[in-house]
């Protein structure tokens, strides 16, 4: 076995709880790393009741190709997890750069995220579907993992679209940007 060498940052980094800095173990070392990883923007919808719910996750991942399967994340204290806690299928929606306003909306609390400006129709299954986006599924929902104040969701896709057109929206430093070449 041979050994390991230590990640390529200042010894002054290492020992963050001597100096200014989040402490180690804590939600802000986290953050602070998380903010440094650029990730996809997607926006997740559900129907609830006969209304739509949605918001801005840039927690998505690929579980499986064979069955089909992708996973995310939800706070239990989002106005959407009922939505999502109580459905059966969901929307998975792939932003593009020309979607940075759509995606601040749907992560802004309380905003009136399927109003008259947002482009949308009931999809398969009822799932509410955005317009103008890069690629789309409908997904079953098949588990719902407890992960402290957040759930983690893992769906399987039923039905979808990867025909839009555009380049693909980011998230990083706490904002949303286009990929640059």
């Amino acid at each position: 076995m041979t050994a390991t060498t230590a990640p390529s940052a200042s010894p002054a980094s290492l020992t963050a709880a001597d100096g200014p800095g989040p402490v180690p173990g804590s939600p802000e070392l986290l953050r602070s790393v998380f903010r440094r990883h650029a990730a996809g923007v997607a926006v997740i919808t559900a129907e609830s009741g006969g209304r739509p719910a949605g918001f801005t996750a840039t927690s998505l991942n690929s579980v499986s190709a064979d069955p089909p399967m992708l996973s995310f994340t939800i706070g239990t204290g989002a106005s959407s997890w009922p939505a999502v806690r109580d459905g059966e299928y969901l929307g998975v929606h792939i932003l593009g750069e020309h979607q940075r306003e759509l995606a601040g909306l749907f992560a802004r609390s309380g905003a009136d995220r399927f109003g008259p400006d947002t482009e949308w129709a009931p999809g398969p299954h009822g799932v509410p579907l955005l317009g103008g986006v890069l690629a789309w599924l409908v997904c079953r929902v098949v588990a719902r993992v407890p992960a402290g104040a957040h759930r983690v969701i893992i769906a399987e896709a039923v039905a979808g679209d990867p025909e839009g057109e555009g380049r693909p929206l980011l998230y990083h430093q706490g904002r949303f940007n286009a990929l640059r070449d």
